[in-house]
C-alpha cells in the first residue's frame, strides 16, 4: 500500500511551541516554487549525505556532454540546466524507450552550503556540495562565572 501524504505548514505546528522562528522557515519552505513546482522524475538522482558538512547530489544524464550541462547557484538554489541536441530527426524510430530531452532541477540549498566541484563520468554528474558555517556561528560552550 503506497499512500501519499501532503504536507502543509500546519502539519508543522507541533514543532512551533519547541523552537524559535521555525514558523518563518517552515512558511519560507512551503512557499517556496522549487517545493510546489512539481518536477518531472528525470534525470533521476540521488542526494547523499558523505560527512557532517559533505554532500553530494548525483544525477544520471546518460547521452550529456559536460558542454550541455549548465551548473548555477543563484539565491541559495542550485539550478542545473541540461540541454542536449542528440535527436536525430532523420532516424524513423521503431521503438524510443531512451530518455533524450532537456531538463532542469533545482535543489533549495541550506545556508551556508556552497558547491565544492562538480564532475561528469560515465554519465554520472557528481555535484559536490560542503557546509562551511563560520566561526563566529558554530555552537560555543559559555562558561558560568
Amino acid at each position: 500500500m503506497n499512500k501519499q501524504i501532503r504536507f502543509t505548514s500546519e502539519s508543522l505546528s507541533p514543532l512551533y511551541k519547541m523552537s524559535i522562528g521555525f514558523d518563518r522557515l517552515a512558511e519560507q519552505f512551503f512557499n517556496d516554487p522549487t517545493f510546489n513546482n512539481a518536477q518531472t522524475g528525470y534525470p533521476p538522482y540521488n542526494i547523499a549525505k558523505k560527512d557532517d558538512d559533505v554532500y553530494e547530489v548525483t544525477l544520471a544524464v546518460a547521452g550529456f556532454k559536460k558542454d550541455d550541462i549548465d551548473i548555477s547557484l543563484e539565491d541559495g538554489t542550485l539550478i542545473i540546466k541540461g540541454e542536449s541536441n542528440v535527436l536525430d530527426e532523420s532516424v524513423e524510430y521503431l521503438h524510443k524507450g531512451i530518455a533524450e530531452r532537456n531538463f532542469i532541477r533545482t535543489f533549495k540549498l541550506a545556508e551556508f552550503v556552497e558547491v565544492k566541484e562538480a564532475k561528469l563520468e560515465d554519465g554520472i554528474l557528481r555535484v559536490s556540495l560542503f557546509r562551511n558555517v563560520p566561526d563566529a556561528l558554530k555552537p560555543q560552550s559559555i562558561k558560568i562565572t
